[in-house]
């Protein structure tokens, strides 16, 4: 891949077992959202083949001799220089994948660089912990040590929203870590992960210590799910699938990152320019696909139609079309079928007696970036995670009433409240029940170190952010000395 953004289409690529390129089976098609174009296919493996890679791996894990940290450490700094200078040709792939807006998948391939640096800086860090005997009433002359060992095998199965940073998300800890990786990409967007594994290889990583391949789910990826011989399994997608996946996994690490339904609670000392600003990021970044975007913005009826006026002339502004202009801040959704479905969703609501005052139509794989006012509690677009830019302004009595509607569903992942009332927002803090809430941010705010996941049906509570994910794929071994 080149520093070039004009790439030569449609691509046709491997899947990627311990570096071998390996061709079986039906290709899959990718195509571009916004023309229906074909980007590229991707051949998928076999049952065999994965089993056989399974093998060597574990073979490889305990015959050679495990890479240092330092050399782990520029392992990940060379791939951050490789992606930094092509990090165009990876927006535009990222684009041709998932239709969104080239300012995003600019944005997408600077986190996956920070993710790199972060990941790089941890493993440098002593992990090690050393506890006194003699604290104890035995008073015994001993020191108990810790170190962490890398697990032998992990699954990480990756959702087609961030083609790039989810991977990344996944890939560099284990990395760091020194724990090899099977990486499963969406079907959708499988041709940045593989681009993403190539130049992993090109900066040194051991080919067996990755692989990215395409493969049946029935055939290849539940078994690879069940298999003993895989300790960890960590996924990124929807709460059905989630499930689905603890229910057969067995007796082994899960790491479930699943769907939400963020709530945007707006209280009446807010600066209100802030909180038009926040709505119109958290419901239409990445054309509302992410689980921590805003999907129920909460107003406080003191303020509701001052809010709501300011928030249909901003979000006016967010120009909702072709993904290769630069001033598009809106692109499609990830396919027509998601759109419809979008679609379905606003007539639902509107039956339900909310109205539209900005958007609303669809166009291929494209949806508007829609506001909607009177929207029910109870209708299906805040019920369950619309993943795409819609927001439904909802009306609350006051905080009590804004935190049990914040509550009310299966989901709990992300939250954020605008208030300057250090004591409202505490409470927010407190009794909200998500994995994470923000004070005057977007419920998907965070840094790549810092801890994340969620609750309910958002998840099994196992947080990531790159210095949990590395704990994660690794064991905590003790032992103790004499001295």
């Amino acid at each position: 891949m080149t520093n070039d953004s004009n790439l030569t289409l449609p691509f046709e690529l491997p899947s990627y077992l311990c570096g071998e390129a390996v061709s079986a089976g039906t290709p899959i098609q990718v195509t571009y959202p916004w023309n229906n174009s074909l980007t590229g296919t991707v051949s998928q493996v076999t049952r065999d083949q994965a089993d056989r890679c399974v093998d060597r791996v574990l073979h490889r894990q305990t015959s050679e001799k495990p890479l240092s940290r330092y050399r782990r450490h520029e392992i990940l700094e060379r791939a951050r220089q490789l992606l930094s200078e092509r990090a165009e040709a990876f927006a535009s792939l990222i684009r041709l994948e998932t239709g969104l807006c080239v300012r995003e998948t600019r944005y997408e391939v600077g986190r996956a660089m920070d993710v790199l640096k972060s990941a790089a800086m941890l493993l440098m860090q002593d992990d090690s912990d050393t506890f006194a005997c003699d604290i104890s009433p035995s008073e015994e002359s001993r020191r108990i040590y810790t170190f962490r060992k890398p697990l032998p095998i992990a699954f990480a199965i990756t959702p087609f929203n961030h083609p790039l940073n989810q991977v990344a998300h996944k890939v560099a800890p284990a990395i760091a870590a020194g724990t090899p990786l099977l990486l499963k990409p969406s079907e959708k967007t499988p041709l940045t992960a593989l681009r993403f594994c190539e130049l992993l290889y090109e900066a040194g990583l051991p080919e067996w210590m990755l692989s990215v391949f395409l493969a049946p789910i029935d055939t290849v990826v539940e078994p690879l799910i069940c298999d003993e011989r895989i300790p960890l399994v960590t996924f990124t997608g929807g709460t059905s699938v989630g499930k689905h996946i603890a229910s057969i996994a067995g007796y082994k690490k899960l790491c479930l990152e699943l769907g939400g339904n963020a709530p945007l609670i707006i209280l009446p000392d807010a600066d209100m320019d802030l909180a038009v600003k926040l709505a119109c990021e958290g419901n239409f970044r990445n054309s509302g696909q992410r689980c921590t975007a805003v999907k129920r913005t909460l107003v406080h009826e003191a303020i509701h139609d001052v809010f709501v006026e300011k928030f249909v002339e901003l979000a006016g502004t967010y120009k909702c079309g072709d993904p290769a202009d630069e001033a598009t801040r809106v692109g499609t959704v990830i396919d027509e079928q998601a759109a419809q479905l979008l679609e379905g969703r606003i007539h639902l609501a509107v039956q339900d007696g909310a109205e539209v005052l900005l958007g609303g139509h669809r166009q291929g794989a494209q949806i508007e970036p829609t506001v909607l006012i009177n929207v029910p509690r109870e209708t299906e677009m805040v019920v369950a995670e619309s993943f795409g830019p819609l927001a439904p302004v909802i009306c609350v009595k006051d905080l009590d009433d804004a935190i049990a509607y914040a509550n009310a569903g299966s989901f709990g992942l992300s939250s954020a409240v605008v208030t300057n009332n250090l004591q409202d927002a505490m409470r927010c803090v407190r009794e909200i029940d998500s994995g994470t809430t923000n004070v005057n941010q977007v419920p998907g705010y965070r840094i790549e170190y810092s801890p994340f996941g969620g609750i309910k049906d958002s998840g099994l509570g196992i947080k990531e952010g790159v210095a949990e994910a590395m704990r994660f794929m690794t064991s905590l071994k003790s032992y103790s000395l004499p001295w």
